[in-house]
């Protein structure tokens, strides 16, 4: 839908009056569903106009204007709210976020918020005293880096609390195994794989092992929820999703029956944010590109796919590690630093490179010939460097300019590949929580030299990269203490402030405002999922997707920002959340 927008106010008050005369006089079905009056509502339109008031019928905006111009659309039917000075903001749209794993997380057991070698320590010894012998320990998404002692616990210190257990401390792109998860699953000094790491002098397994050593753990796999539970699940995780003000979701990377979940909890009425979903690679990334084609071209699917409350996604696929479990591909070796946080002793070690840029020109190939958007996770400058040469190659071929491709964390962005994201019209996916939770510990391990590249907002808004808001939230359900937490409020806190969780203050001139940050968690990810002229803002004929706060997000005290509440969540004109507002 072409959504018109005047650019000279007094022709928009003329144009507004005589609508609003006309519907006066019409019958009462164009009166509007809600009124919300006598408040402060931050479009983010083109402008950045204020207005005072917003009318809403059926699942859009009828009318965005002052007190005196929208209540003339007020019926006998018409809901009034007077906000009472409240700030009105569009739907947060988060741009980074796994809510179906998420979402059972904690289904079987509660997992601690840990900051401390003695708190997991604690932990697995508590659960070691639950479980019977043999049963494993699995702590999802640990990482060392948010430790205050910034480092892993030893398998000794493992040992020591779960003697016959078997105990997994999981951080996705690496991770840490004691003595008997060794002995089940068979690793031993003998043990000849390159996601063992060993002692340099004594060639034992230190208990460290990268992603590709996964496969080697004899892990159960015996616990399975039903379709129902599932459901019922992922619409409570959508659900706390609303009470943060979040409308719509880019679910990070899924399969077609992750798609098919979301569109059941559609046709039920349980769904209560918008979907786009992003999908898998359904191929090798090592096969020919003729493979890659006849695989694409059985998927069924194409970005865009779908209505506005589920929609199919970005093509994904994965370039390197995490930077939390030094996997991350750097532009040069992770250096002395990095020895006794992730336990690498190899000084020309720059991380795990998944596909070198041969392989990512085919699957970019492919992925373009059949109308995908095209995404890849990438930790590292190094992977950075390699995608974005890519992208080059392929856009000499096939320009990708206005195809809205983009990079998911990247996180080190150098001036050369922030040009190049220019030219290309690269987008950044940008998850804050990265820099919040974890920019302390990198400074340690890496240097402030490396250190001043890392998620250097400022710079990439200032050269004209489009920067999406996200979180990547994985496990857990607190929107502050989830991994990562979703809590959009605290991220856009931490991108105005450069603040960590630690209390340091890290690059501060990479600090942007916060216009800025609004526009990361609402228009540029409206954009990224090709939105923009149905929602992100609150125009006339948008989706009527919008958020009361507690709090002026543009003139609270800055340290307030990360603290502010959602007190009614819309979607879709149907309230979702609400905490009270007087009405």
């Amino acid at each position: 839908m072409k959504i018109f927008r005047f650019r000279n106010r007094p022709f928009q008050i003329i144009w507004i009056f005589f609508t609003l005369l006309l519907l006066k006089c019409g019958p009462p079905e164009q009166f509007a569903d809600t009124l919300f009056l006598h408040g402060k509502i931050i479009t983010m339109d083109s402008d950045f106009s204020i207005r005072e008031a917003i009318a809403i019928k059926n699942d859009k905006i009828l009318a965005v204007g002052n007190n005196k111009e929208i209540s003339l659309l007020s019926g006998p039917n018409t809901k009034e709210i007077n906000l009472g000075g409240k700030t009105i903001i569009p739907g947060i749209i988060e741009g980074h976020v796994h809510p179906i794993g998420a979402s059972r997380s904690e289904y079987y057991h509660q997992i601690p918020d840990v900051h401390s070698i003695g708190e997991i320590l604690q932990w697995i010894h508590a659960e070691a005293v639950k479980r019977d012998t043999g049963v494993w320990i699995i702590f999802p998404k640990f990482f060392a880096t948010r430790m205050l002692e910034k480092r892993q616990p030893s398998k000794a210190e493992l040992d020591s609390v779960a003697p016959h257990n078997p105990v997994f401390l999981d951080g996705s792109y690496g991770g840490m195994i004691n003595s008997k998860a060794m002995q089940v699953s068979g690793i031993s000094t003998i043990s000849k794989h390159p996601g063992i790491l060993k002692d340099k002098n004594s060639g034992k397994p230190t208990g460290l092992i990268r992603r590709s050593a996964f496969k080697l753990l004899s892990i159960s796999q015996d616990k399975n929820l039903d379709e129902k539970a599932r459901l019922n699940l992922l619409k409570e995780m959508l659900q706390l999703y609303n009470e943060v003000g979040i409308t719509s979701i880019c679910s990070g990377g899924g399969t077609p029956e992750d798609l098919q979940l979301f569109k059941k909890l559609f046709d039920s009425g349980d769904l209560s944010v918008r979907v786009f979903q992003n999908l898998y690679i359904p191929f090798d990334p090592h096969i020919s590109l003729d493979e890659m084609r006849t695989s694409l071209g059985e998927f069924n699917f194409t970005t865009g796919d779908g209505d506005n409350w589920v929609k199919v996604g970005a093509l994904k696929t994965h370039v390197d590690g995490g930077i939390l479990t030094g996997t991350a591909y750097l532009r040069e070796p992770w250096g002395k630093g990095a020895f006794d946080i992730y336990g690498i002793n190899d000084p020309d070690y720059r991380g795990v490179l998944s596909l070198n840029k041969e392989e990512l020109i085919r699957i970019i190939t492919v992925s373009d010939e059949f109308g995908w958007k095209f995404t890849a996770h990438v930790t590292g400058g190094g992977g950075v460097d390699v995608l974005l040469s890519a992208m080059e190659e392929v856009n000499k071929i096939s320009p990708i300019g206005n195809k809205r491709f983009s990079i998911i964390h990247g996180n080190f962005y150098t001036s050369e590949a922030i040009k190049k994201m220019v030219k290309l019209g690269v987008y950044a996916d940008m998850q804050s929580a990265w820099f919040f939770k974890d920019a302390d510990l990198l400074n340690l391990a890496l240097g402030e030299q490396r250190i001043k590249t890392f998620h250097p907002y400022y710079s990439l808004m200032n050269a004209g990269v489009i920067v999406n808001g996200g979180s990547d939230h994985m496990v857990k359900l607190d929107s502050y203490t989830s991994i990562n937490p979703y809590n959009p409020f605290l991220a856009m806190w931490s991108v105005v402030t450069r603040k960590t969780e630690r209390g340091s203050i890290i690059t501060p001139d990479e600090a942007i405002s916060r216009e800025q940050a609004l526009k990361m968690y609402t228009i540029n990810n409206a954009y990224a999922s090709f939105e923009e002229d149905i929602k992100g803002s609150l125009e006339l004929g948008k989706l009527a997707d919008l958020v009361v706060l507690s709090e002026d997000i543009l003139t609270c005290p800055e340290d307030n920002i990360k603290d502010i509440k959602v007190l009614l969540t819309m979607v879709g004109g149907r309230v979702v959340f609400n905490k009270n507002l007087d009405n």
